[in-house]
């Protein structure tokens, strides 16, 4: 199973392609862009409370039969958060100073 690929962050809408190596996603591929992670949600992510990392990078070449961004598509569904900023603000804040692997 790949991951999703989601096309843009949750939070400002910015479009994050496959090579994007701003996307940064947590446990549950929710997904977000580095800025909208490091200024706004402080680490946290608004839907589950974990940490992001990075996103990889899916090759656009098979090098592997049947592994590629060609046979493996990145997901073409928007999604965007169900929280207020406020609500965001405060959820992060509250775990924040806790590391993601504490959390």
């Amino acid at each position: 199973m790949a991951l999703e690929l989601r096309p843009n962050c949750e939070s400002c809408d910015r479009d994050l392609p496959p090579a994007s190596l701003d996307a940064r996603i947590c446990t549950y591929e929710c997904t977000f862009c580095a800025e909208c992670v490091d200024d706004v949600l402080l680490n946290v992510c608004p839907n589950c409370g974990g940490g992001f990392t990075p996103r990889p990078i899916r090759p656009a070449r098979m090098w592997r039969e049947g592994l590629s961004l060609e046979r493996q598509p990145a997901s073409e569904l928007r999604r965007s958060l169900s929280f207020s900023v406020s609500e965001i603000r405060q959820f992060s804040e509250q775990l924040k100073d806790i590391p993601p692997a504490n959390r």
